[in-house]
């Protein structure tokens, strides 16, 4: 049976194979110094494209793959491909001037007048500089400098605030796979609400969902000879380790000697057919191995019930993955390559300038507020820290728009920039204070709160109030108490 490829429209004139080649790989083959012959590797991705997969994920950091890509655009017989990547900025301060460079500069490497999606990523929500940066970046849309917007590793409470900022963006691109789930507790419902498609990556778990591991030992996990198996060991240690895994291999074996096709196939398409997910990003190693004719089986089968109810019931006896999508870098358990980000980041800069007056250290965040009413934001005097009623205003914007549930995110992420800039965390956090305009709001507003300090528990007081500005939903105000961290 011949392969009818997949397409989906993740916006208006962008139409993408739903088998997406990523170009990650590139960083791991050019790890030990060398960069590939772009020429050479740009050829390498013709027969994917004659083969109907015409869609390349990338990103500013994945080795030369950029330069390579744009050498496959120089040929207009090699066919036309939508190239995907992201900027990932190092954290810390962004200017308007830095996003032009950073989007110049993908330009120029993929050889296009306009970036058909690029995706942004952003290490630290408590830092503002992230929204900052994309509403200039929606700016160079306007400019028609990129096509589409995009995310990466993005919760559902930092999409929901993207969302109700006005800010458009088509897509965010997680990490979804049968060993992690995350995106199917709150990402997929805000998704389909606002018209946004998940790119899921990992879906095959760096190799981990193929017969090569089904029936093998336990590998030594400080061993493992790829940044990909290194990483999603990790989220297999996690998920419950070695034997849980080969229950799930035996259970993906079933099913695809049922359908004649690779238990890659199985894995890959139990993700596709999740609600919301426009593509699964499936890597290639350029001029090495393609896999072409086994991605392409993908589109030749569906699962069936008994699929689902074999499949699932293997499920059944994995652990959740913590936390929610992206999570894996920002907060441990830090699900990476290394375990830690070390090899992504040197440092964390506070989110917000800090001055010392005698022994009280002092936060301010910029707001006219601050100004006018003369008031820190944030005020540190010995391990007490007391936060000011804090409102999603940044710089001359609201945030979150109408939302009262992006608004109250915002404010949380807010407090904690401040906290953070005084040397504490959430965690230290013991008292808050929460104050609604519209009483029919306290409901969306509690489970904000609640979503943010599970696990904390602080005491808590929310009561109706009327706030300074119409357009201000939700205030909040915090104590902590930065406790003693073992070094």
């Amino acid at each position: 049976m011949t392969a009818v490829v997949e397409r989906c429209e993740l916006g208006a004139g962008l139409d993408i194979s739903r088998v997406v080649n990523g170009l990650w790989q590139i960083a791991d083959m050019e790890r030990d110094g060398r960069t590939l012959d772009p020429e050479a590797a740009a050829a390498a991705m013709v027969p994917y494209v004659q083969a109907g997969c015409t869609t390349f994920d990338m990103a500013d950091h994945y080795g030369s793959a950029e330069a390579i890509a744009g050498a496959f655009t120089t040929d207009a017989k090699r066919g036309r491909a939508q190239l995907l990547t992201k900027w990932v900025p190092k954290p810390g301060p962004v200017t308007r001037e830095d996003v032009r460079a950073a989007v110049d500069r993908a330009r120029q490497r993929l050889r296009r007048e306009a970036i058909d999606l690029l995706q942004f990523h952003a290490w630290n929500f408590a830092d503002p500089g992230w929204l900052d940066a994309l509403w200039w970046l929606q700016e160079l849309k306007g400019e028609g400098l990129i096509r589409h917007l995009g995310l990466t590793n993005f919760d559902a409470a930092h999409l929901g605030i993207v969302l109700h900022s006005g800010i458009e963006v088509v897509s965010n691109q997680v990490c979804f796979s049968l060993l992690d789930r995350r995106p199917r507790r709150q990402l997929t419902d805000l998704c389909l609400a606002h018209g946004v498609k998940l790119l899921a990556y990992g879906t095959l778990a760096g190799g981990f969902l193929t017969e090569r591991w089904l029936g093998a030992p336990e590998p030594a996990w400080d061993q493992l000879e790829t940044w990909s198996l290194m990483k999603y060991g990790r989220f297999i240690q996690a998920a419950g380790g070695w034997q849980v895994l080969q229950e799930l291999l035996r259970a993906l074996d079933r099913v695809a000697r049922r359908h004649r096709c690779s238990m890659a196939n199985v894995a890959c398409r139990y993700v596709l057919e999740q609600p919301a997910v426009g593509a699964v990003i499936v890597g290639a190693r350029l001029g090495i191995r393609d896999h072409i004719p086994d991605n392409l089986r993908i589109f030749q089968f569906r699962l069936d019930e008994r699929d689902r109810q074999e499949i699932d019931a293997a499920l059944a006896a994995l652990q959740p993955i913590p936390g929610d999508s992206g999570d894996e870098y920002r907060r441990p358990p830090f699900l990476t390559a290394s375990g830690d980000l070390r090899h992504h980041l040197d440092a964390l800069p506070p989110p917000y300038p800090v001055h010392t007056d005698g022994d009280r250290r002092i936060v301010s965040t910029g707001t006219p507020w601050e100004r006018i009413a003369g008031f820190a934001r944030a005020l540190r005097w010995g391990d007490r820290i007391w936060v000011s009623g804090t409102t999603a205003t940044h710089r001359d914007r609201v945030v979150g728009g109408s939302d009262p549930a992006a608004q109250m995110h915002f404010v949380i992420d807010k407090i904690e920039g401040a906290l953070q800039s005084l040397g504490a965390r959430l965690e230290d956090v013991v008292s808050t204070q929460v104050f609604v305009r519209n009483l029919s709001d306290w409901e969306a507003v509690a489970r904000a709160h609640g979503e943010r300090f599970q696990g904390i528990l602080p005491a808590n007081t929310l009561v109706q109030a009327a706030l300074v500005g119409d357009e201000y939903l939700v205030e909040m105000q915090a104590e902590a108490a930065v406790r003693v961290r073992a070094a």
